[in-house]
């Protein structure tokens, strides 16, 4: 038997609009990040989904809300902080500008997307990917336990290393990777 993954952003927040550093930070979705999750909503119609994940942040369970009007066929939503945004520690809730002001682009650029490099405070992709590994063994395993399509709601950098480990890329690659809004990312899981 064949199962799906279906893995997608979160709408655009108003600390994405404002190009802040988000990380745990609560941000709502802006009027545009809500028609952004009514639209994957409509792309993901009529897939079967059987079981959905958030994050545990209102962005990922207000995009979920979303996608499940249409399926009442899911009975259950389960919260996995696995799959949380990385940390920015102490650099939440600040301005991208601001930080290279202060520190300079190539600081900036380090502690945005450098893979090993953490913010103060925070996370580096090399750390959220062992959280997310962890996350894929668990998936795995519910999957084949319970035989359902699952959907997954979570954060752009969380996404970045789902996708690392799933399609088996390159760290160079990930932090080149913009992941969008509006892409939804499919996996087929043979059980």
């Amino acid at each position: 038997m064949r199962y799906n993954i279906y893995v997608f952003r979160h709408g655009q927040t108003y600390f994405n609009k404002n190009k802040m550093f988000t990380g745990w930070k609560e941000s709502k979705l802006t009027s545009l990040g809500i028609k952004q999750a009514k639209a994957l909503g409509k792309i993901l119609k009529n897939k079967k989904i059987d079981i959905a994940f958030d994050n545990g942040l209102s962005r990922s369970k207000e995009t979920l809300k979303q996608i499940l009007i249409y399926h009442p066929e899911c009975k259950k939503v389960i919260t996995d902080k696995r799959m949380i945004e990385r940390s920015y520690g102490k650099l939440e809730g600040l301005k991208h500008d601001d930080i290279i002001e202060k520190y300079g682009l190539e600081q900036f650029n380090l502690w945005h997307r450098g893979f090993n490099d953490r913010p103060p405070k925070g996370e580096s992709f090399a750390d959220v990917e062992k959280r997310v590994c962890k996350f894929i063994k668990f998936l795995k395993f519910y999957i084949k336990k319970n035989r359902v399509n699952v959907a997954i709601s979570a954060s752009g950098n969380s996404i970045r290393l789902f996708r690392k480990i799933m399609e088996k890329k390159s760290k160079e690659e990930v932090v080149k990777w913009t992941i969008s809004y509006d892409k939804i990312f499919y996996y087929v899981l043979n059980v």
